[in-house]
């Protein structure tokens, strides 16, 4: 299995589909699927079932969007950039931003 370079948090913007060219946040990584749920976008009506309390309907949730999709928002490229590696003097391993190679762990 691949690793994945995005993490919950991160600034991401969408590059295909119905949603492209619109940025949001990471809400939830889904690993073995190789998909991300991003904040306020891809929204997908979901009929939902009386629970005990009595809450159901038709709600709006969002919905898992293919990684492959998704490209890292660098903040100072302001634009949607791969994502590389670089080990520090101290031996940390860093996430760097590919085209300005700026360091995007904090």
């Amino acid at each position: 299995m691949q690793k994945m370079k995005l993490k919950k948090g991160d600034a991401v913007k969408v590059t295909t589909g119905k949603e492209a060219g619109k940025t949001g946040k990471i809400m939830r990584v889904i690993g073995e699927g190789h998909k991300v749920i991003v904040e306020k976008l891809n929204f997908i009506k979901k009929h939902q079932r009386p629970d005990a309390r009595g809450k159901g309907g038709i709600v709006e949730k969002e919905a898992a969007l293919q990684i492959s999709n998704v490209m890292f928002l660098c903040n100072k490229c302001d634009t949607g950039v791969r994502i590389g590696y670089k080990i520090l003097d101290d031996g940390k391993k860093v996430r760097v931003c590919r085209k300005c190679g700026e360091i995007l762990d904090t």
